[in-house]
């Protein structure tokens, strides 16, 4: 788990470093500039996980799209959580996204060990 966190941690990295590279250096907009980083920042997240955290010989062809769809379902989660938070329930939208962080941290972990890269 600490390994998939610090993955975790260098994905946002790359993320945040090529979303301010393109908008700061590259004079791109900044929608389509977190697109690309988060883009990136999940290709970072699924070589390192494929071959550090679960040292995985699943195929590439079977494991890239079943990490994407775990990740697509934890940003919506993610999502869902912090509206449900802010809107409904009038929270700071701060604590629904804590909330929402530690879960998709730990559905993410247990559905990728047992089924992305099983």
């Amino acid at each position: 788990m600490l390994t998939y966190t610090l993955i975790g941690g260098l994905a946002t990295a790359v993320h945040y470093l090529v979303l301010i590279a393109l908008v700061e250096l590259a004079d791109v907009g900044p929608g389509l500039a977190a697109a690309i980083g988060a883009t990136c920042g999940a290709l970072a997240a699924y070589a390192g996980n494929h071959r550090i955290t679960f040292a995985s010989d699943a195929a590439h062809g079977r494991a890239l799209p079943r990490f994407l769809l775990v990740a697509a379902l934890g940003a919506i989660t993610s999502a869902a959580l912090v509206f449900a938070g802010t809107a409904w329930f009038g929270l700071h939208y701060l604590l629904p996204q804590v909330a929402a962080t530690l879960l998709v941290l730990f559905a993410g972990f247990a559905v990728n060990r047992r089924w992305t890269f099983a």
